[in-house]
């Protein structure tokens, strides 16, 4: 019994703090619409440095922005000059290159500081359609009242008429689909959603809810 406790604590001092965690981080994908209303802070901005933090097992690493525009969060933070993240991938820390791209980064505001993550939307601004551009502008704001629900597998449908039904997964990932890519779920008279092209008037665009 005594030589078998003594393999097992050998076993487990074998393994470090950083096998025990690895791809630890899993995340559902979520429509950048989603992404924007869940978010404390949206920013377009470009890292102009970066400093790892010593806090924690695998510390926080900090980039310094330069913030080019607020899309959200303006009563929370009006200016956001650092961005707080996991130094490990495996715990969903995102990396960002230093002076090198422009990119859209969301986050969550904790005492103080914007922390994100890979759970997060952070993408190179020059990745993003003009949909998604025009989106951040204005057109995913007036759809945070809506619900996105994804659809992984048929038949799924609507159950509430504030919801807009999100089929990219079922030929594409998340992202790389038309929903994700054109596409704001917008709430209309007597409170329905349905899918509209993100740069168009939704009076022009109306499509089905379930059909986009």
């Amino acid at each position: 019994m005594a030589g078998w406790v003594l393999s097992l604590l050998a076993l487990l001092g074998s393994w470090s703090l950083s096998d025990l965690v690895a791809e630890a981080c899993t995340c559902v994908p979520i429509h950048p619409q989603d992404a924007f209303c869940n978010s404390d802070i949206v920013i377009r901005a470009k890292v102009v440095g970066k400093k790892l933090m010593k806090d924690g097992p695998f510390g926080t690493m900090r980039y310094t922005v330069k913030q080019m525009k607020m899309y959200r969060g303006f009563e929370k933070m009006p200016h956001v000059q650092y961005i707080y993240t996991e130094a490990s991938e495996s715990l969903c820390g995102v990396k960002l290159e230093v002076n090198k791209y422009q990119y859209m980064i969301t986050g969550r505001v904790y005492d103080g500081k914007v922390y994100t993550g890979l759970c997060n939307l952070n993408e190179k601004w020059d990745q993003l359609t003009l949909a998604q551009r025009k989106g951040l502008n204005h057109r995913y704001n007036q759809g945070c009242g809506c619900k996105i629900k994804p659809c992984y597998y048929l038949p799924c449908f609507v159950t509430s008429k504030n919801e807009c039904l999100w089929t990219d997964m079922l030929s594409n990932f998340g992202l790389s689909g038309s929903q994700s890519k054109y596409f704001a779920c917008i709430q209309q008279k007597e409170g329905y959603c349905s899918w509209y092209r993100a740069w168009a008037p939704p009076d022009k665009t109306i499509i089905n809810a379930t059909d986009p």
